[in-house]
């Protein structure tokens, strides 16, 4: 967990108490590390550096715009997949000429807001989509810059809801209709081809499916060469891994190994549109302890904290590791590196379910867990939750949105109020 340590037997955020945090700001409570965030982007950026790469941070997977700042400061250009996103860039002081629009149903306001703004490029999803933004962009007497995405048919070994590159998803085109697609662009006076894109999805734990999507699109590339001479850049979307548990994920220069030598070779440049692997280790859940209910031979954790909170459980099955904030006992790889807490005074691990307040069974972040005894008050922290965590969150129940905030060393900040019961209703009618 990037910017997150035990330290006294308290969990700290860099240089502040998660439970000093919590005592004013309340809970459930989003916790980022503004330097776990900024030196994953760097770590990054590094790592691609042989060849010119622009790293888009991907929008949706943590769309603050407290967290937007932070990685825009330090350097970073956006991927968006909604005019609202978009939006969030442009209000948190990002340059709309760094931003990729990407995403399969792209609306005409959303086309022309990203026309009017300057975007470097959209990506394109489909010949309908293509030919809907030629219209727009000709009627605005503007050129519209694109990419065209791809379907490399590859299968990323992840989750089915979110693998993307496969030909049964609705996301890009088959190389075949791409063909004929890139053809047809070469004769359209509103739209220039700038690049080839395909994301295969996340989070893909192997560099083997990045090496076997880029191999196809450089291959199209190639049969293609006499259609996509005005191609700069090469696309290789996200989904680099993020160990939430024991995961074996590859260091960001595996991935750049396979992927950068076959940009070089094709004399591209490089996109990449990372999200989870920059956000998800910076950021915390915060929740307290509402009840511990004994029902037969089971025992279950009730928290404050719902799956409108944080949904990743429920959608996914998502694991993340969950620990008091206060504890002799830190999980794993937690302690301060400046002292180990005593193990001999660790308290008696229970096992238990962890669960939230929803009317839903699925509201559930844990089975039979293993953590230390806790009791009505104490404070549960809900690791890896940086990434799809705020920004799939809901009202749900009618549950008041979290607040979030950003530590930057011994300071933190308010970076979204919590909602409250009128925020609820504030957009409705009797």
């Amino acid at each position: 967990m990037d910017g997150f340590q035990y330290r006294d037997a308290q969990l700290f955020c860099e240089d502040c108490s998660v439970d000093r945090i919590a005592d004013e700001a309340g809970t459930p409570l989003y916790v980022y590390s503004k330097a776990a965030l900024c030196s994953r982007y760097r770590d990054l950026s590094t790592a691609f550096g042989d060849v010119p790469t622009t790293v888009c941070f991907s929008v949706k997977s943590c769309s603050s715009l407290g967290v937007l700042n932070a990685l825009g400061q330090a350097g970073s250009s956006f991927d968006v997949v909604s005019g609202g996103e978009l939006f969030r860039v442009v209000q948190a002081g990002g340059d709309p000429a760094r931003v990729v629009f990407a995403g399969v149903g792209k609306s005409e306001r959303e086309i022309r807001y990203a026309l009017e703004m300057g975007i470097l490029m959209f990506n394109v999803e489909s010949h309908a989509e293509l030919k809907n933004i030629a219209g727009i962009a000709q009627s605005m007497g503007k050129i519209a810059p694109v990419a065209l995405r791809l379907n490399p048919d590859v299968d990323p070994k992840t989750h089915r809801h979110t693998t993307t590159g496969k030909k049964e998803n609705k996301f890009g085109l088959d190389l075949g209709r791409a063909e004929r697609v890139v053809r047809e662009i070469s004769k359209m006076e509103s739209v220039a081809l700038l690049g080839l894109h395909a994301h295969i999805g996340s989070p893909v734990n192997s560099t083997s499916p990045y090496e076997q999507s880029l191999g196809r699109i450089t291959g199209f590339l190639a049969s293609n060469a006499e259609h996509c001479a005005s191609v700069e850049y090469i696309n290789v979307g996200g989904g680099f891994g993020l160990v939430y548990s024991e995961e074996s994920v590859p260091a960001f220069s595996d991935y750049a190994s396979v992927i950068v030598p076959q940009v070089k070779a094709a004399g591209k440049k490089l996109i990449i549109e990372p999200g989870r692997c920059i956000a998800g280790n910076a950021g915390i859940l915060l929740s307290t302890v509402e009840y511990v209910k004994s029902n037969g031979e089971k025992t279950f954790v009730i928290i404050d904290t719902g799956m409108n909170d944080l949904l990743r459980p429920a959608l996914y099955d998502a694991y993340h590791r969950i620990w008091p904030t206060h504890t002799d006992c830190p999980p794993p790889q937690m302690t301060s590196t400046a002292e180990t807490l005593s193990r001999s005074a660790t308290s008696v691990l229970m096992s238990a379910d962890i669960v939230g307040p929803i009317c839903e069974s699925g509201d559930t972040f844990a089975k039979d867990r293993p953590l230390p005894r806790v009791y009505r008050g104490d404070r549960l922290a809900i690791f890896s939750s940086g990434a799809y965590g705020y920004s799939m969150s809901s009202c749900y129940n009618s549950r008041p949105r979290a607040a979030e905030v950003l530590v930057d060393g011994d300071a933190w900040n308010i970076i979204r109020r919590r909602e409250t019961w009128e925020d609820l209703v504030a957009l409705e009618n009797t």
